[in-house]
């Protein structure tokens, strides 16, 4: 990831020389940080690469978005640039769980659940400190960690995942009626047995791919100095940092990426994906996901074991396109709605939603950037938790979820779903769903007249 390196940094150095102080993250990264940022709003705003890149970067820039959006097929094939898929596999490319590099659909157009929406398979609990240490959790022993809904050369998919929806009532306190909905989930045709009876079924939904490389680039103290494990200053906020192993490095590093912190860095959460997603075995996961109970998958995958699906240099080009895509500027909004706007602001932090999505963040250059995020682990209560653990991060906790873009989640993949299981079809909703350390800001927004949730929307949906 040299190049990575080279060219971010340099275009952080290069925006940082006319640094002032600033009393707005907002502010001061349209001031210092054009070149990191896009004014695209459209459906392809999270599509745009920063600016300037060397040609020998834009070249590397368009590898890894073919590698990305391509898709991929079974070997042997006549393309042998992307064959490698499965044997085992939920999708045969990243777009289907990140649509314009946006945030996975939770249902399709018929109402089936998407291929966006995975199955992850643990056990709840285990004493197993090798797996646990290396994986941050011990998988299914027949299924392995995650359900594969595909299979090729004659091996048989996993299984069929299926997703019913419960609806929940409620009333904000004016009196408007709103319903969230509470997912349930099952497996059908398990084609290779039962699960394992201490097995527990976590769904996670692709996340919106926005502003990865500037994430990697916060300082490990920058996020560390908003832990606060034992609520020391009594704000009944516990910010907890994870830490998992990267394979890359055979080291324990601290965790930035996915929905509960468990990936070390844009590379590894990419080797993660192609690995359990699509089969591609590669340089951080080299064996296939099949596991030895899978006879055929296993006899499949030693024929192709000869080198990786996915090798290094295209490993390292689809790392580089995610780490260089631009960040979409806050929105500008109208001078009628500007009132509005500050108003919906000020409620952001009286409603204390900035303890957990912190606004500015400085990278080691002295770039401001508002990801509205700590990335840290927070308790988001027991209607959201599935039990599964990763690392230090136990069954009820989440990593804070960045904001930026996130009122473009709808245009940019063409519907809107949040959380990590894709519950919330709005903003308000995913609110509601909030829980456990978040609970008293959940209460706050539901007391909250129309007019104010309004403006918290407004606001919300620019940054």
């Amino acid at each position: 990831m040299k190049n990575f390196t080279l060219a971010l940094c340099s275009l952080l150095i290069l925006t940082a020389c006319s640094d002032s102080p600033s009393e707005h993250a907002e502010q001061k990264s349209s001031q210092t940080s054009a070149n990191l940022f896009t004014t695209d709003s459209s459906k392809n705003a999270f599509s745009k690469a920063i600016t300037p890149l060397t040609h020998e970067e834009e070249d590397l820039f368009i590898l890894g978005k073919s590698f990305f959006s391509i898709p991929w097929v079974e070997s042997p094939a006549s393309t042998t640039a992307r064959d490698g898929l499965g044997p085992l596999f939920s999708a045969n490319t990243c777009k289907h769980c990140h649509p314009r590099n946006g945030a996975g659909v939770a249902l399709t157009q018929e109402g089936e659940m998407s291929r966006s929406l995975l199955l992850r398979l643990s056990h709840k609990t285990s004493d197993n400190q090798m797996l646990l240490n290396k994986n941050g959790f011990e998988a299914d022993s027949t299924y392995g960690s995650q359900l594969s809904r595909n299979g090729n050369h004659n091996v048989l998919a996993e299984g069929t995942p299926n997703v019913r929806y419960q609806e929940i009532k409620g009333h904000y306190a004016d009196g408007e009626a709103f319903t969230l909905r509470q997912p349930s989930y099952e497996i059908k045709a398990l084609n290779y047995g039962a699960l394992d009876t201490q097995t527990i079924i976590a769904p996670r939904i692709g996340s919106a791919l926005v502003g990865l490389g500037l994430l990697e680039k916060i300082a490990e103290n920058d996020i560390l100095k908003h832990e606060d494990i034992d609520d020391k200053n009594q704000d009944g906020i516990s910010g907890k940092a994870n830490y998992a192993f990267d394979p890359e490095t055979n080291t324990t590093k601290l965790g930035r990426f996915t929905w509960k912190a468990s990936a070390t860095s844009v590379k590894h959460q990419s080797a993660a994906a192609a690995h359990n997603d699509m089969g591609l075995s590669n340089p951080l996961f080299p064996r296939h996901n099949c596991t030895e109970k899978q006879t055929d998958c296993l006899k499949e995958a030693q024929s192709e074991e000869q080198t990786f699906d996915l090798p290094k240099q295209r490993l390292d080009a689809i790392a580089f396109y995610l780490s260089h895509l631009a960040v979409p500027k806050a929105r500008e909004v109208a001078e009628e709605n500007k009132e509005a706007y500050e108003e919906g602001k000020s409620l952001f932090t009286a409603l204390n939603c900035i303890s957990c999505h912190v606004s500015e963040h400085t990278t080691p250059e002295g770039i401001t950037i508002a990801p509205y995020s700590d990335l840290l682990l927070h308790d988001m209560g027991e209607l959201l938790a599935d039990g599964r653990s990763e690392f230090l991060a136990n069954g009820k906790e989440w990593r804070t979820t960045p904001l930026w873009g996130i009122g473009l989640y709808q245009k940019v993949s063409g519907e809107a779903n949040y959380l990590h299981d894709g519950r919330a079809r709005t903003i308000q909703e995913a609110i509601l769903w909030h829980g456990g350390e978040a609970l008293k800001s959940k209460e706050a927004f539901r007391k909250l007249s129309k007019k104010q949730r309004a403006s918290l929307l407004m606001f919300l949906e620019t940054i």
